[in-house]
């Protein structure tokens, strides 16, 4: 990999114009791409398949006019008055504007919703009373009914009485055999004739009672009815007193604002129409706050915090390179790939579903990774050229030592970043991929572009003070001074010092790192709300006023969805609705529960449970619980199933299954830390000592952000008005992100150690050595990434913050504390026994050549070796300052003046001058040896002084032929 780098670097210098119009190409084709076919970044993070989603579902095909998004404006007196009748009229008729915008579905007045609740009281009172004025009258009227009954009976009886004599009288007359006479047929026919007479009278006396009992039977049932109506009506408006439009006092209100769509897709443009309709109200003395769901807008994702976050980064470059040119090229390269990754991301958004965090994490660590990765190439090319490298052999060998741990750092991140796949959570696994593939692209700038533009750039990237420094440094340096000054160096500053007290360092270190880990131990996981953004933005002023007015539940309502038995009435299935309320209000924490909507069919219920506190709130983690826990119950005692659904619930959902993502995708980081680590140092110890740092730097990682974000120290620094949960995502894409940039820094810092131990400096010395030349790199390297990730601290998208304060304050730690300080101490009381590695397994390892040590070989041919007319290489004299023509060509190599091994790379190889006809760092003529365990290393201490360095390095040394 080294030899092809090596090349790449070769090819792109010299072809730089093509490499650079080539990445020009890009930069349009996909800048155009974005433009024309971006979607709707959203900030939803639900998860198929979970009941929330199954939910949401459901009520949208069942029940639609429910199922679209919703947000809040909350409307304050300014004077701290009650609302006046003309800011009432203001309110309303800014809310009526807002209606009329297309995306909007509805509006709810606040107060005509709050008089109607008011009202229902009145109209419940007036209901009863009417119907106790009914219940009085039919109670009067019954008295009279069965008095008629009576009566109709007495007269009944003696009708059939004098008809029963009628009958025997006329049964005697007809037996006495004398028959009857004329005078006894007349009496007998007018006796009936009034008994027929009063049947006749009798029966419409009764026609009269029975139109009156139907009357009063009639009555004493729409009695019923309106009683049962009015029951139902009493219960849900004393359902309805717990949830307020209008605060009590009269100087807060809230209106509820429907969207067509989901929260998560409305436009910029709909929500922009919709503040700047209900801002109206404002001209009457009314203060307007619209809620986070509603001005929430990650259309832009770079503000002024990042901007600073870059400045500090090329105040560094400039201070480490000396020039604005050298400073600005890792800027410029970072920036590229930046563009191509987030703009290609944007570009896909149009057919893929991305979570509004995505391009922004790509930012973040593009902008980070390829400002470090382009500065290890640049700094090593501007070593060797003060060394009296050539122009085109420095650029070459700088993409093939230092750009192969490049490949293989950035390798690690893309790895842990691709791997967030495994979590089953689509749109993390988007966002794992995107920020990816923008580290790739970052890789791919440094190996390509920046070789190209090292071309185009020539000596300009070195001041005329730097050459003229180096040259005369060169002429008065032998090789011999320059190996006595290289250990001497190595002694002293914090690696000597880390190695003069490896106990004590160690020590302290690891046990600074637990005490800052131990607010870890009560992480909690949550998503962002309205009281997390800054306190003087519109989101966090609605969520105060909202939850000091009404409750802090209403900044959370839970929606439950019941499915109701088939069949039913609308009375009925009102009722039932009612039935199930008064069971959910039973569970704890829940202090309203109301019928929000019912389907045509009367089959689905909608209704809003309003919990204690906010939604990010353990207890309202735990009503979700109970609720869910409580279902079972319902359906046993009324038939309804119920479900959960509603942004609170699903943040809870999303929560849990990250929580439960987290222990295996650790799993999966650290083997795969070990393993890789195992292929690049080819040794046992060194992959679990990284390992075990990466755990120690990550636990305190957490621990600052708990302590920070969810208990609230710091909170006036770091502008965290409200401390709550933590970002639910914050710790997998932190174990990810660290990793792989932990290993970043491992790589440089380590390899520089096993360079020096394989070429033969004593183990304990190889550590000081290796840490002297990787130190200066690896602490601007770390600088500058603190310095972009905290950037985003303080961005205006504060669901950014906690993760720069993460990945800054990660950084950091893992950076100086664990690489610089626990690593060395360790590696220094290991000794040899850090490098050991079973027989077997050295066989079988690849050969993966971090450091490039198959540059170091001689190829012959192209390259040939020539002995240097004195042990300095003073064939340089006479060339001097920054014109390439006069440019140092020649250089001596186990000793040159910029450093054995180059500060640009730690596990460079000592020798500045060419790839191919160079002696190692052990000053052997080009024999070969390396430091892979393939090929035979020298043994440690043989035929070495106390800083590794040939002791006969100042007799004959190979120089570069011109190539």
């Amino acid at each position: 990999m080294a030899l092809l780098l090596y090349r790449l670097g070769k090819f792109s210098f010299r072809r730089h114009w093509w490499v650079i119009s080539a990445w020009a190409l890009i930069v349009v084709l996909v800048g155009g791409s974005a433009l024309l076919f971006h979607g709707q970044t959203s900030n939803s993070f639900q998860i198929p398949g979970t009941e929330t989603q199954q939910v949401a579902d459901k009520l949208k095909a069942e029940l639609p006019t429910s199922a679209g998004g919703s947000g809040s404006v909350v409307f304050a007196s300014a004077n701290g008055q009650p609302f006046t009748q003309a800011q009432k009229n203001a309110v309303s008729a800014a809310l009526k504007k807002s209606a009329s915008i297309q995306d909007v579905r509805g509006v709810t007045d606040p107060f005509n919703t709050q008089a109607a609740i008011d009202g229902a009281s009145a109209k419940i009172t007036d209901g009863e009373q009417k119907l106790a004025a009914a219940q009085a009258k039919l109670d009067a009227a019954k008295p009279q009914l069965d008095a008629a009954a009576a009566q109709l009976q007495s007269a009944a009886d003696k009708l059939d009485a004098s008809q029963a004599q009628l009958n025997q009288q006329t049964t005697d007359a007809a037996a006495s055999g004398k028959g009857i006479s004329a005078a006894q047929q007349a009496r007998l026919a007018g006796a009936q004739a009034q008994i027929d007479a009063g049947r006749q009278q009798l029966a419409t006396g009764q026609a009269t009672y029975d139109k009156n009992k139907k009357a009063y039977d009639d009555g004493l049932a729409e009695l019923a009815q309106q009683s049962a109506t009015l029951a139902l009506s009493k219960r849900a408006a004393t359902a309805s007193l717990a949830i307020r439009f209008v605060s009590e006092n009269g100087q807060a209100a809230i209106a509820q604002i429907q969207f067509t769509g989901s929260i998560d897709s409305i436009s910029p443009e709909a929500r922009e129409q919709v503040k700047d309709a209900v801002q109206l109200a404002a001209t009457s003395g009314v203060l307007v706050y619209p809620s986070k769901e509603i001005t929430q807008d990650v259309s832009e994702i770079f503000g002024t915090a990042e901007v600073i976050g870059i400045a500090m980064a090329a105040a560094v470059l400039i201070l480490m390179l000396g020039t604005l040119v050298a400073a600005g090229l890792p800027l410029i390269m970072a920036i590229i790939g930046v563009g191509v990754g987030v703009g290609g991301g944007f570009a896909l958004s149009g057919v893929i579903e991305m979570s509004s965090i995505s391009p922004i994490l790509a930012l973040m660590l593009g902008l980070a990774v390829g400002i470090d990765y382009s500065l290890f190439i640049v700094n090593r090319h501007r070593q060797q050229l003060l060394a009296g490298m050539s122009m085109e052999e420095s650029v070459a060998k700088a993409t093939g030592t230092s750009g192969n741990a490049v490949l293989f750092a950035g390798l690690t991140v893309v790895i842990a970043l691709s791997a967030l796949t495994v979590s089953g959570l689509p749109f993390l696994g988007v966002m794992g991929v995107a920020a990816a593939a923008t580290v790739a692209i970052a890789v791919l700038v440094a190996l390509t572009l920046t070789p190209a533009m090292l071309g185009l750039i020539g000596t300009k990237l070195i001041s005329k003070r730097a050459w003229t420094k180096a040259q005369a440094q060169q002429k008065k340096t032998t090789a011999a001074d320059a190996a006595v000054a290289d250990n001497a160096k190595s002694g002293k500053g914090w690696g000597g010092f880390v190695t003069r007290h490896p106990v004590a360092t160690l020590v302290t270190a690891v046990v600074a790192l637990g005490i800052i880990a131990v607010p870890a131990a009560g992480l909690r996981l949550a998503l962002p709300d309205g009281g997390s953004e800054p306190v003087d933005s519109s989101a966090y002023q609605a969520y105060h006023l909202t939850g000091t007015n009404f409750g802090e539940g209403v900044n959370g309502p839970i929606i439950a969805v019941g499915s109701l038995p088939a069949g039913r009435s609308a009375t009925a299935a009102q009722a039932l609705e009612l039935k199930v309320a008064d069971e959910l209000r039973t569970v704890p924490n829940v202090v309203a529960a109301v019928p929000a909507a019912l389907s045509d069919n009367r089959q689905t219920a909608v209704f809003q449970v309003i919990p204690t506190e906010g939604p990010a709130s353990a207890s309202t983690v735990q009503v979700i619980a109970d609720l869910r826990a409580k279902g079972a119950q319902i359906t046993k005692d009324t038939g309804v199933t119920i479900g959960l659904t509603g942004q609170t619930a699903a943040n809870v959902d999303v929560s849990t299954k990250l929580g439960n993502a987290l222990p295996l995708y650790l799993v999966i980081v650290v083997g795969l830390s070990l393993v890789l680590l195992l292929l690049v140092f080819r040794s046992i110890l060194v992959p679990i000592l990284a390992t075990a740092g990466f755990l120690l730097s990550l636990a305190a990682a957490f621990g600052g952000v708990v302590a920070v974000y969810q208990w609230g120290w710091l909170s006036a620094i770091f502008d965290v008005p409200n401390p709550g949960a933590v970002l639910s995502f914050l710790p997998i894409i932190l174990i990810g992100v660290l990793f792989g940039l932990a290993m970043d820094y491992q790589v440089f810092i380590v390899s520089g150690m096993r360079e020096a131990y394989v070429h033969g400096q004593d183990a304990r010395a190889a550590v000081r050595t290796g840490f002297s030349h990787a130190a200066r790199v690896v602490v601007a390297a770390a600088i500058i990434m603190t310095s972009v990730f905290a950037g985003f601290i303080f961005s205006h998208l504060t669901m950014v913050r906690p993760l720069g304060f993460a990945m800054a304050f990660g950084v950091l730690l893992d950076a100086f504390v664990v690489r610089m300080t626990i690593i060395p101490a360790a590696m220094h009381l290991l000794g040899k026994t850090a490098w050991w590695v079973p027989g077997w397994l050295d066989h079988i390892l690849p050969d993966v050549d971090v450091e490039g040590a198959k540059l170091e070989r001689p190829s012959g041919g192209r390259h040939a070796a020539a002995t240097a007319p004195d042990a300095r290489g003073a064939d340089h004299a006479g060339h001097s300052g920054p014109d390439a023509s006069h440019q140092p060509r020649h250089s001596n190599h186990s000793g040159h003046p910029a450093n054995a091994y180059n500060d640009a790379y730690p596990g460079g190889s000592g020798d500045s001058a060419s790839s191919s006809g160079s002696v190692n760092s052990s000053g052997s003529s080009g024999s070969g040896e390396t430091r892979n365990g393939s090929e035979k290393a020298r043994k440690p201490g043989q035929d070495t002084d106390d800083a590794g360095n040939p002791a006969d390095d100042a007799k004959g040394k190979l120089v570069e032929a011109d190539s």
